[in-house]
């Protein structure tokens, strides 16, 4: 059985992550889905570090990143 890669998004504006699940949502993807609120902790998602230090390896099939 495959592993489906996650799905990461940094964003910090809840308004906006509710829009981006709900748009994902639609396409019913079985992939996890990884919120984080900013570029330090997209990081320490990305290099397992602090309070991601424990997830699973691989890295993200797709980086949603708020630049602005």
């Amino acid at each position: 059985m495959t592993t489906l890669a996650s799905i990461l998004i940094v964003e910090d504006d809840p308004n906006d992550v509710e829009l981006t699940l709900m748009a994902l949502e639609e396409y019913n993807l079985a992939n996890e889905v990884v919120v984080t609120r900013d570029g330090q902790e997209a990081l320490d998602y990305l290099h397992r570090r602090g309070q991601y230090s424990n997830r699973s390896e691989g890295n993200p099939a797709v980086i949603l990143l708020d630049l602005k």
